[in-house]
């Protein structure tokens, strides 16, 4: 599990509301794609209705994991519970996936639990520090 939390600097921009640098990166389960995590409006990420972008790219090429089906469920392991309302995914780039609408409500740590089918399915799971 990958956690990620604290002070910092307000993070520049890109242009499409995310900014330019991740907040973590990670290997999926397999290791067969590397997964940048982004978030808005705030990054880090806190307590509401927040958009994660996701930065999907093959580990042996470098290249997009373009068309990807992506099955997400936010989760608060210390409560044992998720949300009622499912966050809403798009591609705006290729190996750029979006998720508007994940509603963290409480403080704590909440996993995004992440299936991602492709040619290879497989499984990522960043977890967000909310506050």
């Amino acid at each position: 599990m990958l956690t990620l939390g604290g002070c910092s600097a307000p993070a520049e921009s890109s242009g499409n509301g995310f900014p330019e640098a991740s907040l973590l990166a990670m290997a999926s389960e397999s290791g067969s794609y590397r997964v940048e995590v982004r978030t808005a409006p705030d990054q880090p990420p806190t307590r509401g209705d927040v958009s994660v972008q996701l930065t999907v790219t093959n580990t042996d090429t470098g290249a997009p994991g373009t068309g990807l089906g992506l099955k997400v469920v936010p989760w608060m392991p210390a409560m044992g519970h998720g949300t009622s309302v499912k966050p809403t995914i798009s591609e705006p780039e290729p190996g750029v996936y979006q998720l508007d609408h994940l509603i963290l409500f409480m403080p704590g740590d909440w996993q995004i639990r992440t299936e991602l089918d492709g040619t290879v399915s497989d499984h990522v799971t960043p977890t967000l520090e909310i506050r």
